[in-house]
């Protein structure tokens, strides 16, 4: 029962922000521009400092958008009449929004000014650290695998649906060893995620086509990250 619960809530949290990126332009806008700048960050190879400063902007942005709209939604539950209250209380939250955007954009600068200004020695001169790849890779198809869903329709953005995607993320890990090592590694990563494929299709979460594309995903998304940026 535990378990259910803890499902159902990451599911409805995760319907919630797929309503706003849905309904909200500017949350698109901003899911945009947090992408470009995780890629931009794994380019330049920036530190774990600056990383993690990014990091957190990007979800304070993220998080001012996504009360913004939960209060809007509050205030046109109540009335949908103008009032001067109700005025005020959609201009502040919107006022916070702008705050969680400038403050991004200062962070934004002072974290690049740096890299931008020698940039031909960051990123035509030196590799891109692997765990970045790996990283970025995940975080990519995990979103794909996301948007996959909602897009369709799918209610359990966690759960079943097309593509499967613990086999996608099963199937990165496999490639990402493929591709930094060789031996039994590599035999030993794809087998696994094979079983991981199986396991979906076994428990009559996924079926076959659903864990192929799942892994067809994760290796083509993968591949592409390893081969042009590595």
């Amino acid at each position: 029962m535990k378990e259910s619960r803890l499902y159902a809530s990451f599911n409805h949290a995760i319907q919630g922000v797929v309503h706003v990126v849905r309904a909200e332009k500017n949350m698109r806008i901003h899911l945009a521009l947090g992408l470009l700048v995780v890629i931009l960050a794994t380019v330049l190879r920036i530190s774990r400092l600056e990383l993690v400063a990014l990091i957190l902007t990007i979800g304070i942005m993220f998080v001012a958008e996504l009360i913004n709209t939960a209060i809007e939604e509050v205030v046109n539950l109540i009335t949908t009449d103008y009032h001067p209250l109700a005025k005020i209380i959609k201009n502040v939250s919107a006022g916070a929004v702008l705050v969680a955007a400038l403050t991004a954009l200062a962070v934004g600068y002072l974290v690049f000014i740096d890299y931008f200004i020698n940039l031909d020695s960051i990123v035509f001169r030196q590799d891109i650290p692997l765990h970045y790849l790996l990283v970025l890779a995940l975080v990519t198809v995990v979103l794909i695998i996301i948007a996959w869903k909602a897009g369709s329709g799918h209610d359990h953005l966690l759960r079943g649906g097309m593509p499967s995607g613990h086999t996608a993320v099963a199937f990165v890990l496999a490639v990402s060893i493929w591709e930094t090592t060789k031996g039994l590694p590599v035999a030993a990563g794809f087998a696994l995620a094979a079983l991981v494929g199986q396991s979906r299709v076994d428990g009559k979460i996924h079926n076959w086509l659903e864990v192929f594309t799942g892994a067809c995903v994760g290796t083509l998304l993968t591949l592409i990250f390893f081969r042009l940026m590595f």
